[in-house]
C-alpha cells in the first residue's frame, strides 16, 4: 500500500478561556482521512515566523478550512469591517502567503468557505462582507439555533459548469449544497475559471487557470459527513489523488 498523503491544514487562532489555541475542525480532519485517504498535519497559525516555504516542503497537499473569522478587509482594498466581525490576523498572515506559494509550486490546494474566499483574495479578487444585504443576492448564512444537521443540511441548487472539474465528478450540471458563510465573492479574481454557480448568480466554486497542480475552491462544506454524499467524496477522492501523485513526483 502507498504512503499516505501528507496534506497540511492551516489552523485558526482562537481565544478559549482566556488561552490563545490554533485549531482546526475535526470534520475536516475526517475527510481528509475518510475521503481523501490522506495523512492531516494542522499548521500552526504563526505566519512568517513558521517557515512557509519548511511547511511546503514537507506536505503533499494543502486544505483551506472554513472558520467563523472573516478575511480582513484590507487584503483586498475593502471597507472596515462592522463592530464586532470576527477576524483572525495570524491566519491571514499565515495563508494568503501559502496560498500564493503553493500555488507557484504545483502543490495541490483545495480551499473551503474561507478558504475559497482566502483564494479568491490572494489571486486579486474582492469580497462582499454581507452577501445577503447586497441586493439580488439570498440569504447564504446558516441559522445558529438550528442543530448542526440542519445548518449543515441541503440549501440550495449549484449550477456546475459542463465540461468543468465540478461536472465531471459530480456527473451532473446540477448539485445541490449546503450554504454556511456570510462573505462571498464580489469581484472574481482574473486568471480563474468558474466551475459552480448558485441560483441567484453567486460564484460558488473555480479552478485556477494554469496551476500547475490540482487548484480548486468552493464555497460550500462538502468534508461535511463527507461519506454519506457521494459527491463530496468524489471531490475528496480526486484531492486525495492529486496529492498522491505529487508526492510521487516529489520522490523521484
Amino acid at each position: 500500500m502507498s504512503r499516505r498523503p501528507v496534506i497540511g491544514v492551516p489552523a485558526d487562532r482562537r481565544i478559549v478561556d482566556p488561552h490563545p489555541f490554533h485549531m482546526v475542525g475535526e470534520k475536516y480532519i475526517n475527510a481528509l482521512i475518510d475521503g481523501a485517504a490522506g495523512l492531516p498535519l494542522l499548521v500552526p497559525a504563526r505566519g512568517h515566523s513558521l517557515g512557509l516555504q519548511d511547511v511546503l516542503d514537507s506536505v503533499d497537499g494543502l486544505l483551506l478550512t472554513g472558520s467563523p473569522s472573516n478575511v480582513e478587509p484590507h487584503h483586498y482594498g475593502g471597507e472596515s469591517s462592522r463592530p464586532g466581525t470576527l477576524h483572525d490576523p495570524q491566519r491571514d498572515e499565515t495563508t494568503l502567503p501559502l496560498i500564493e506559494a503553493a500555488l507557484e509550486a504545483g502543490v495541490p490546494v483545495f480551499a473551503v468557505c474561507r478558504g475559497f474566499q482566502e483564494m479568491n483574495v490572494v489571486l486579486g479578487g474582492t469580497l462582499h462582507q454581507l452577501v445577503h444585504e447586497v441586493p439580488g443576492y439570498r440569504m447564504h448564512k446558516e441559522n445558529p439555533d438550528d442543530p448542526l444537521d440542519a445548518q449543515y443540511g441541503p440549501a440550495h441548487d449549484v449550477t456546475l459548469v459542463e465540461g468543468g472539474l465540478l461536472h465531471r465528478l459530480a456527473g451532473s450540471t446540477v448539485a445541490t449544497v449546503n450554504s454556511l458563510h456570510a462573505q462571498g465573492v464580489a469581484r472574481l479574481a482574473d486568471g480563474v475559471t468558474v466551475e459552480a454557480v448558485a441560483e441567484d448568480g453567486l460564484i460558488e466554486g473555480f479552478t485556477v487557470d494554469g496551476a500547475p497542480g490540482f487548484a480548486l475552491a468552493v464555497q460550500w462544506h462538502p468534508e461535511w459527513k463527507v461519506t454519506e454524499n457521494p459527491f463530496s467524496m468524489a471531490i475528496f477522492a480526486a484531492f486525495g489523488d492529486a496529492c498522491r501523485e505529487y508526492a510521487t513526483r516529489r520522490r523521484c
